[in-house]
């Protein structure tokens, strides 16, 4: 571990130890992978201006995420299937950002079910909600989330219908896994401690949703459910009807236009996610930083502008508060880690990052998150 000095270094150390079908599930992107690309490269492209003897001595990362502290500007972004990388992986990676201080936010096709990390956690978290077609099971599934007293909504805007993702298709990595394909078998015997992980964990099936529904207890059922509800007439409308139901703090996660923020603003949403889905859904699409400057313009301060998309460094995060986020989720950053380590591994990507933002908070010459505007970038 003390020779791990990058998120790069967790990738490696995860893809030698994880499936291939689920290494790739997590580090590809859909069709030809143009926007997975653009959300890295078109971060080297935004340049720092350093300052020297400024006083840096007194950095404090820490912020306010929708009105709560978080002792840096970063989120753990849902992710589905998390407890396939890891067994037991939405309890580990929920831990290890409670004890860095910072929001987790449990994805709705999780394998750990939300009453199982609720009662593997020591505080509130956030859920994440794809709206089904079946919309009495959607409303159980609040239901559910205020239950377990997570303490905001991430909904999900930007799958209606799903992006292909070739590498999956390759890999079998369908609904549900063809991990008896005779290549993943040869592969997955490679890996026994991967499998003695994942032989040891709560769940290897969607956790919110089996036994939810009548005759969903197996693998299969499930994932053919699950195939049939990703709903293509999701619209705004819906946003009231969720409302109605959730009474806490909602944020909407998928904005890649202006004209779209402005609508998450009407809808009385409490913050945005500027994200193209990690690269996974319409490919082609322009990098969540590229976006970003001009959905700040577009709300100003009527709403939380959050960013997602590319991150891997500390450097990373800077850029996006300097282009006008007030906060950044990671997906793959920490999933790598967990892959590699559980949550241990997850806990070094935070400090990774934690510690190269605070270095370069102070060769720019900042000591705090709300200095951090586009006065650090060489324009």
């Amino acid at each position: 571990m003390k020779q791990i000095t990058c998120i790069d270094d967790l990738r490696e150390i995860h893809q030698r130890r994880v499936p291939k079908m689920f290494f790739d599930y997590v580090d590809r992107g859909s069709y030809a992978e143009e926007t997975l690309r653009a959300n890295r490269d078109d971060f080297q492209d935004i340049k720092f201006r350093q300052r020297i003897l400024v006083d840096i001595s007194e950095r404090d990362l820490s912020t306010e995420i929708i009105g709560e502290r978080a002792a840096l500007p970063l989120i753990l972004a849902p992710v589905g299937s998390t407890g396939m990388q890891y067994g037991d992986g939405e309890i580990h990676a929920c831990r290890a950002a409670q004890a860095a201080g910072i929001p987790y936010t449990l994805s709705t096709m999780s394998i750990c079910s939300l009453e199982d990390v609720a009662a593997n956690v020591e505080q509130p978290f956030w859920f994440q909600l794809y709206v089904m077609r079946d919309r009495g099971f959607v409303k159980a599934l609040i239901e559910r989330a205020i239950a377990a007293k997570c303490s905001a909504l991430v909904l999900t805007v930007d799958l209606q219908v799903i992006g292909q993702r070739h590498q999956d298709i390759k890999n079998g990595m369908s609904v549900p896994p063809e991990i008896f394909r005779l290549k993943n078998l040869i592969d997955i015997a490679t890996k026994p401690r991967w499998v003695k992980g994942i032989l040891a964990g709560k769940s290897r099936n969607f956790g919110n949703i089996a036994g939810h529904l009548p005759g969903s207890k197996d693998l299969g059922s499930v994932s053919a459910w699950v195939a049939s509800q990703f709903d293509p007439s999701l619209n705004w409308k819906d946003i009231d009807w969720i409302r109605s139901i959730w009474p806490g703090k909602l944020i909407i996660k998928g904005i890649l236009d202006v004209e779209d923020a402005a609508l998450a603003v009407k809808a009385g949403a409490e913050a945005l996610v500027v994200s193209n889905h990690g690269g996974r859904q319409l490919d082609g699409a322009p990098s969540s930083i590229e976006v970003l400057p001009d959905v700040v313009d577009a709300v100003g301060d009527q709403i939380e502008v959050m960013f997602d998309g590319g991150i891997r460094s500390g450097q990373d995060v800077m850029r996006a508060l300097a282009m006008g986020a007030r906060s950044c989720m990671i997906g793959r950053a920490y999933i790598y880690g967990l892959g590699a380590f559980g949550g241990p591994g997850v806990t070094k990507a935070i400090d990774i990052i934690k510690n190269e933002l605070s270095t370069t908070m102070a060769l720019c010459g900042v000591n705090s998150i709300e200095e951090i505007d586009d006065h650090v970038l060489a324009l």
